[in-house]
Parts: structure tokens; sequence; C-alpha cells
């Protein structure tokens, strides 16, 4: 079982950044991946970004890359995503979620484990 915790939500202003967080416990394995989603008002849930908990490879999804770096932290069990020159359209409940299994990283199905979501909100 994987357990995780979102944190670092809010409401900024469009061109601002925030830092989200993803904290979780329980077993973890090399083959660990660490995906975020997100879901905008009326919209369906979206791929955003994951990271291999091995080897810290990065993905985004073209709406965010150049704008959006995801990160880990091996000692406090923590991936991070760091969220730079956001856009209103960005504005979304923002979710961790891991798998440990294969399929694709950008297929929410694929992932068992998810969090609570956090909630980002970006003013024009």
């Amino acid at each position: 079982q994987v357990q995780l915790v979102e944190s670092g939500g809010g409401l900024v202003q469009a061109g601002g950044s925030l830092r989200l967080s993803c904290a979780f416990s329980g077993r973890t394995f090399s083959t660990l991946v660490v995906g975020w989603f997100r879901r905008a008002p009326g919209k369906e849930r979206e791929y955003v970004a994951a990271i291999t908990w091995g080897g810290g490879t990065t993905y985004y999804s073209d709406s965010v890359k150049g704008r959006f770096t995801s990160s880990r932290d091996n000692v406090k069990n923590t991936v991070l995503l760091q969220m730079n020159s956001l856009k209103p359209e960005d504005t979304a409940v923002y979710y961790c979620a891991a798998k440990t299994g294969g399929g694709f990283f950008q297929n929410l199905g694929n992932y068992p484990y998810w969090g609570q979501g956090t909630q980002v909100t970006v003013s024009s």
C-alpha cells in the first residue's frame, strides 16, 4: 500500500509560481512512478507530469512543458511539482498518484494510489 498526501495549493496571480508537494508513505519500489494530474472545472482529469522514483526521469504534457518541473526527495519520500508562469487555464484540483506496475504513465487508469487533491487557482 502507498499513501499520498498533497500540499502547497493556493491562489496566485497569472505569471506567478506555486510548488506542490506529494508526500508518500508505505512501500516504495524501484519501479515506482509518481504522476501528477489535474481536473479543471467542468473537465475530465488530465495528465500533467510524471517522475520515475528510481531514476528521476521526468515527463510532461505539452501544456506545461517548460513551465512545470517535477523532482523527488529520496530522504523525505516526497515528490515536488514546481509550477512557474502560471496561467488562468492552469486552475484545477491537482492530484498526485502512484503506480508500480506497467502501462503508460499518462493513463490515469494505471494508477491505483491517489492523494486527496489540492486546489490551485490562478487569477487573471
